[in-house]
């Protein structure tokens, strides 16, 4: 049984111009973290990402959710958690400063994550090993499918995990091989062109074969420059994607994009605002054969559904700690899977979730292990960091979701 509860406000400042983007010049990466302590000495932790200002808000209304679940078994709480998830992503008050989006999602996601991880932690597992083991229906009951009955009932919830249920057992080869990385580090928007040229060197040495760089100068001219410097230390071979962060309109974006074509990007990433999917539909349709992907700072599954029904992307990177969390993750994972869209999240979490995640993804869903982001800036502050090598993700073999923290661990 949850006892008691804890939320705390972590912020880690960054070396080196390290997280820089065209729009968040100065991060701080942080986290408002939620610890659910249970009764038998476990505690469940989790957390959502924000880039410091403001995480405070978020903590406290972590707090608000996270007191609900005081009292209540996790085997219990996890065993129709979409009804919960559902309850409380409509708190009639808390719902007005949403709804599913900003600051009171943020916190759910903080308070959900703390249940998963707990949930494992109980069972003795890895998340991925618990996840995966669920039946279908046990998945789906941890789910809130609400608003997206038009494309995804519960019915076809249930539908698309048994079809893949066959051949799961050969998908999970990937547990020995690990699962791909690709290398978001090489070139920060704050980084010199120098830095830029060693670090793609530094990322192919280590075995990446996908990189990516970030672009939204003021000056197109430097995002051109700096891009060919990754295409030609990196080869043809290597796959090389390019990462806006939203700073262009869309007039912009159409005569940008056309341009970095001569590099062959993989594709182009949150090129304008994430809300306006109807401009990300146009500029698709602007620049093929270019793609596009997004997700970073798409806050629900609707709007997720929204990207899909009009054909307006063909990379998913929906973030466990920016979403409603793990059981919100899924649920656009199963949107994805129905639209035939792989599923690359953006690792807020700095892959230490996400590990997890991606190999439910691959084995329980069948999506295409394609990749997942590295950035390594926060691992020494994990009590179990992601390990990656030769460009792979190696498989989590402790309980849980690898989210302790050091800090947290030893207070």
């Amino acid at each position: 049984m949850i006892r008691n509860v804890k939320v705390d406000d972590m912020r880690y400042a960054l070396d080196g111009n390290a997280g820089s983007d065209a729009i968040h010049r100065n991060p701080i990466y942080s986290y408002a973290v939620t610890r659910l302590i249970d009764d038998s000495g476990l505690t469940g932790v989790g957390f959502a990402f924000t880039l410091g200002e403001g995480n405070d808000l978020v903590c406290k209304a972590a707090q608000y959710y996270a007191d609900k679940l005081k009292g209540r078994d996790i085997e219990d709480t996890m065993a129709n958690f979409g009804n919960l998830f559902k309850e409380l992503s409509n708190d009639q008050q808390f719902r007005w400063l949403g709804p599913h989006k900003g600051v009171v999602h943020l916190a759910l996601a903080s308070v959900t994550n703390a249940c998963y991880d707990l949930w494992a932690k109980k069972r003795g597992v890895p998340l991925w090993k618990l996840l995966i083991d669920l039946s279908p229906e046990q998945i789906v009951a941890t789910l809130d499918l609400s608003y997206l009955e038009d494309e995804l009932t519960h019915k076809q919830a249930l539908e698309i995990f048994k079809a893949q249920q066959p051949t799961a057992v050969l998908r999970q080869n990937i547990l020995q091989s690990g699962y791909p990385g690709y290398d978001t580090s090489i070139g920060w928007f704050n980084y010199s062109d120098e830095k830029v040229r060693e670090n793609c060197k530094i990322a192919i040495a280590e075995g990446f074969t996908a990189m990516k760089l970030k672009v939204g100068s003021e000056d197109p001219e430097r995002d051109i420059r700096r891009a060919h410097i990754v295409r030609e230390v990196a080869g043809d071979n290597v796959k090389v994607m390019l990462d806006a962060n939203q700073q262009w309109n869309l007039p912009q974006a159409i005569s940008i994009c056309n341009k970095l074509k001569s590099i062959n990007p993989y594709w182009i990433e949150e090129p304008t605002h994430p809300d306006d999917v109807l401009a990300h539909k146009t500029l698709v349709d602007a620049i093929t054969p270019l793609k596009l992907a997004l997700g970073e700072h798409v806050p629900n599954k609707i709007i997720f559904k929204n990207y899909l029904q009009t054909g307006a992307t063909s990379f998913i990177q929906v973030d466990a700690v920016r979403v409603g969390g793990v059981s919100e993750f899924i649920t656009v994972s199963l949107l994805c899977k129905k639209f035939g869209i792989p599923v690359v999240p953006h690792v807020g979490d700095m892959g230490q979730l996400h590990q997890h995640l991606v190999l439910f993804n691959h084995i329980a869903m069948g999506h295409e292990a394609l990749f997942l982001e590295h950035i390594p800036h926060l691992q020494k502050h994990f009590v179990h960091p992601v390990r990656i090598h030769n460009g792979v993700y190696e498989t989590p073999q402790k309980p849980g979701s690898s989210c302790d923290l050091l800090a947290i661990n030893n207070n």
